[in-house]
């Protein structure tokens, strides 16, 4: 590797997995500054991570128009879910490795995608940004609270364009909500539950696990070392690749950190939430030390934030825990097997992944992604049709808007410093799920003053060795 590239800071390097808290890269640490594409130009595009979800990401911002893929890389290439892209784009150059990418093709792109586990976007995310390439970073930024600080610090310092993969971010829900909010239809909001109740990948299984599962053959296609990256070492099992992934604490972020970037994406935005002052796992099911519960309702505290009020924004997941929803809420997939009640009131067997919001004048119910917002209570709505603002269209949606952003010609809508805070609400949930225990955090130091194990871990675990220059970058 590139040793000027990537030099090794050695004084306090890994002062940020101690219990002294959070340690921030020091601003004497000048990174590259960039200048944007041409207009006429497009963007020259690597991408890392090229199967499943990473695939429909490469698709969509070619699609766009706006950009050349000229590198593609996979720790698994010539696997299934890696061929069907590889041959879309033959002419892009090969890599295993995306260290290597950067060494021996660095020159030959503008901007990157990162469509990997959750746990391996921030090696890569922090790289490119050294190198002064742009970034499309899927959803959650990172694993740990620390991750998402240095990559919101280092977008900074390295003056480049980011974006994470919350797409529904730049659709009708974003100028909607924000159209709402200052028209002042949104406010004085005191409460909102967020829920995803479909089954997830982890349901079913053994909550007595008492070790992670046997290891097996590696596939003669895959590099399992360099896909740990960071992480100490496990023995393979497929249980681990292709989205089983998500299932662990040790690689995803559960539900919560999958869901929650489309849910309360524009909640965390426009009523400039930030960072909980409490998080408290209300209810685990099936709580365990190794994958995310069954079932979990974990309740955010957010304090008055100038003349808005306090908020407990709630989050509901498990196939079994449905949120309480509104008397005239309404109805939502309801289950033809249950019969309709005499008073035509029932709640929902299953609600759509969404969101309840509850303010002053009126309550609220929308779904995930670009999902609009409606007002509950057909007299309340219908007193508002003809007052509502008109909600521009987008202009660009989440992949065009990226790549116009690396033109100059736009600000990305979900940017490092938008996407971080929320990302690491997830950081502060998925805590509060795995210790099982309340967490009491100071917003002004960004500590965890009730648990010394919790507050270790918002810098998590001590790299692997030969990673730890990656937290330097």
């Amino acid at each position: 590797m590139k040793t000027d590239r990537r030099n090794f800071l050695k004084t306090g390097s890994l002062a940020a997995f101690g219990l002294s808290g959070i340690s921030i890269i020091p601003s004497s640490v000048l990174g590259k500054t960039t200048g944007h594409i041409a207009p006429s130009d497009k963007v020259n595009l690597a991408c890392c991570g090229i199967g499943n979800r990473g695939a429909q990401i490469i698709n969509e911002l070619y699609e766009t128009g706006l950009c050349n893929i000229v590198a593609l890389c996979d720790v698994d290439m010539g696997a299934p879910h890696t061929t069907k892209i590889m041959n879309k784009f033959p002419k892009a150059k090969r890599f295993q490795d995306f260290r290597k990418m950067f060494d021996e093709f660095g020159g030959g792109f503008e901007a990157i995608t990162v469509g990997t586990p959750d746990f391996s976007h921030f090696p890569i995310t922090m790289l490119a940004m050294s190198e002064g390439k742009h970034v499309y970073t899927e959803k959650p930024m990172a694993r740990t609270f620390n991750e998402v600080t240095l990559m919101m610090d280092g977008a900074k310092r390295h003056n480049v364009v980011t974006q994470m993969g919350n797409q529904g971010h730049s659709e009708a829900n974003y100028f909607q909500f924000k159209a709402w909010k200052e028209a002042g239809i949104i406010k004085d909001v005191t409460a909102v539950t967020a829920h995803m109740n479909s089954p997830r990948r982890w349901h079913g299984w053994d909550i007595n696990m008492q070790s992670f599962p046997k290891a097996e053959s590696i596939p003669s296609t895959l590099d399992w070392d360099t896909w740990m990256m960071a992480r100490f070492p496990h023995d393979y099992n497929k249980d681990f690749i292709n989205g089983q992934w998500r299932c662990w604490y040790d690689f995803g972020m559960g539900a919560l950190g999958d869901w929650g970037a489309h849910t309360m994406d524009t909640v965390h935005e426009f009523l400039d939430l930030g960072l909980p002052y409490e998080v408290d796992p209300v209810m685990l099911k099936g709580h365990n030390p190794f994958f995310f519960p069954m079932s979990s309702t974990i309740a955010f505290k957010f304090p008055e934030r100038g003349d808005m009020p306090a908020l407990d924004l709630t989050w509901y997941d498990g196939v079994d825990n449905v949120p309480p929803v509104p008397e005239d809420y309404g109805v939502s997939e309801l289950d033809a097997n249950i019969p309709a009640a005499s008073t035509g009131q029932i709640q929902p067997a299953k609600l759509n992944p969404g969101k309840i919001i509850y303010g002053k004048d009126f309550t609220f119910k929308g779904g995930s992604h670009g999902s609009t917002l409606s007002i509950i209570g057909e007299e309340k709505a219908k007193s508002m049709e003809s007052k509502l603002p008109e909600v521009p269209d987008s202009p660009s949606n989440h992949f065009a808007n990226f790549l116009k952003a690396c033109k100059g010609e736009e600000q990305t809508r979900s940017r490092f410093e938008v996407a971080g805070p929320l990302s690491q609400v997830f950081c502060l949930g998925v805590l509060a799920q795995q210790l099982n225990t309340t967490l009491k955090f100071d917003r002004e130091t960004q500590r965890i003053t009730n648990n010394p194990l919790a507050n270790q871990l918002l810098g998590g675990e001590v790299p692997r060795r030969g990673w730890e220059e990656f937290y330097t970058l």
